[in-house]
């Protein structure tokens, strides 16, 4: 459990550090880094509700194909 701990502190402290660093060597204004963070983000989350419905809609199909009754001859 003392391992785990450490190793979890250890990413979040690893995490931390990279981001400060890609941070500081940005060639862009902070501004300008925010609003291409934020609109690669939306399009991540756009994908991601995307590919979500896409299989949403493929089970359903699977489900009304199980509960449908079949024809056993």
């Amino acid at each position: 459990m003392r391992r785990m701990f450490g190793f979890l502190i250890g990413i979040f402290v690893g995490s931390l550090v990279g981001s400060v660093i890609a941070l500081l060597l940005a060639p862009e204004s902070g501004e300008q880094l925010r609003a291409e963070l934020r609109d690669r983000g939306q399009s991540f989350l756009n994908d991601v509700r995307h590919s979500a419905d896409a299989r949403r809609i493929e089970l359903r199909g699977r489900l009304d194909s199980l509960r449908s009754p079949r024809d056993e001859f």
